[in-house]
């Protein structure tokens, strides 16, 4: 009798543990399909992106891999630049004209700040104004999912993980007295949340936001080995030691562990 009872305890708690699983799974592909709407438009660019200085900081699109699949966000989607790195993937709907056949979706990288123009009407060039959500794309993204014709088309659209090659890049620059280090390639949240550096004479010290993923310190770590630990939206955290030898320069990059 009491061996029967055990089992069938055991099989109950089997059962709760993998009903916990099931559910935790669902509340994760759930969120994982919530598409919200938004509006897209394009800038047209000679070479296939956006721009290559924009308000995240990170300069050449083509030289850190994001190119084209770049975009500018309104300021609700872009949250003083906080969201910079992070992915979302888009397709154009409810538009028979514009809206290229089967919907397909693009996946894009948060990489500037489309400005408000209060000036115009948010239905008429003002797209970007608060609380509008609204991405602008590079022509060459726009034409994956809409008709180039179209100027502005309703999108649907949701977060999604970052797909990165190699792993996190930090590009060193400032001065003796001023150290920034410039993080890219980031993959998973691709959104950063915090971020520590540690000399080989320091502990770890916090960094600052200074803009976009810039993330500054001042203190002096020149003639020290470097290490980062990256802090991720969802709460991970990624620790690559000693990525930056003693001799690091200004102006080099140097390539770290991948989330």
């Amino acid at each position: 009798m009491g061996g029967t009872l055990q089992a069938t305890l055991l099989y109950l708690v089997l059962y709760l543990v993998l009903l916990h699983i099931c559910r935790c799974s669902n509340i994760a592909v759930s969120q994982d399909e919530e598409w919200k709407t938004a509006t897209a438009t394009y800038s047209k660019e000679t070479d296939g992106s956006i721009i290559t200085e924009g308000a995240c900081g990170y300069g050449d699109l083509h030289k850190i891999s994001y190119g084209k699949h770049s975009a500018g966000l309104s300021g609700i989607l872009f949250n003083k630049g906080s969201t910079c790195g992070a992915c979302y993937e888009l397709r154009c709907v409810d538009h028979i004209l514009w809206c290229l056949q089967g919907s397909p979706s693009v996946t894009l990288t948060a990489t500037d700040f489309c400005p408000p123009n209060y000036g115009l009407s948010k239905d008429y060039g003002g797209w970007c104004n608060f609380p509008k959500e609204h991405f602008e794309m590079s022509e060459a993204a726009f034409a994956e999912i809409a008709r180039r014709k179209a100027d502005i088309v309703p999108v649907q659209y949701r977060r999604v993980k970052c797909e990165r090659s190699g792993g996190l890049r930090f590009m060193m620059s400032g001065s003796s007295h001023f150290y920034q280090v410039l993080i890219t390639n980031v993959g998973s949240d691709g959104e950063i949340l915090a971020v520590k550096v540690k000399g080989s004479r320091t502990g770890w010290i916090p960094m600052a936001r200074n803009w976009g993923q810039n993330w500054q310190s001042n203190v002096n770590l020149k003639g020290q080995p470097l290490s980062f630990e990256v802090t991720i939206s969802s709460g991970r955290t990624l620790t690559s030691y000693n990525v930056a030898p003693a001799n690091w320069q200004f102006g080099q990059t140097f390539e770290g562990k991948q989330f």
